[in-house]
């Protein structure tokens, strides 16, 4: 055993975790937490790397979470209808308007409504909640 971890070595333990990380996201991880410079993880690298993996795993499972509260058929999409539901459930008195308006922000893709990808862009650019 030498000690430390390269990055083919750093691959197979993302993936058994269910992460599927490029080559030069692994080189990203490596450079962000190599301290002795020398291209390999040693152990303490290689802990904080996991943390910050963990903590990414808990965020996602936290968004989708929070999306099945908004996405109440359960079709994978937010609709305008859906989004008037919660806002009214949490007190907020909000017009068709204000509701399509907020869609239309969300909705990159301007198919006319928010799915997963669409609500974590927003959620992750509101800040630290998640």
């Amino acid at each position: 055993m030498s000690g430390h971890i390269t990055s083919d070595e750093l691959a197979f333990v993302l993936r058994s975790l269910g992460q599927d990380p490029t080559n030069g996201e692994l080189q990203d991880m490596i450079r962000e937490v190599d301290m002795d410079g020398n291209g390999t993880i040693e152990l303490d690298e290689f802990r904080k790397i996991i943390s910050m993996k963990m903590k990414e795993v808990d965020a996602e499972e936290e968004l989708r979470a929070a999306f099945k509260v908004f996405d109440k058929d359960d079709d994978g999409y937010i609709s305008a209808d859906e989004l008037m539901i919660v806002m009214a459930n949490l007190g907020e008195q909000v017009t068709q308007d204000e509701v399509q308006e907020m869609i239309m922000e969300a909705d990159t893709n301007g198919d006319g409504h928010v799915d997963f990808s669409e609500f974590s862009k927003i959620m992750m650019a509101a800040g630290p909640t998640f």
